[in-house]
């Protein structure tokens, strides 16, 4: 779960805060409903998460309830490896 996390922190801070300090992206950090994702990057989020981890994202799980911080990403990646 711990590399799963840092995997996906990784990922977003390079994609789409480039510059940021990473110490302020936290695994609860609010990245839809903190405006850090919009439509457009989580789609690229997702295409991420399918390739690199070998998962299918279904639509109702590409939202605020599954993809709003790296914690609730990482669940759900676990999730869906362990199905």
């Amino acid at each position: 779960m711990e590399e799963i996390q840092k995997d996906v922190h990784a990922f977003i801070l390079n994609e789409f805060l480039p510059g940021e300090d990473p110490s302020e992206l936290t695994d609860s950090t609010p990245l839809i409903t903190g405006g850090i994702l919009d439509s457009i990057t989580t789609l690229k989020l997702v295409v991420y998460l399918e390739e690199r981890f070998g998962i299918t994202v279904e639509a109702h799980e590409a939202g605020v309830e599954h993809l709003d911080s790296i914690r609730q990403i990482a669940d759900l990646i676990a999730e869906k490896k362990a199905a």
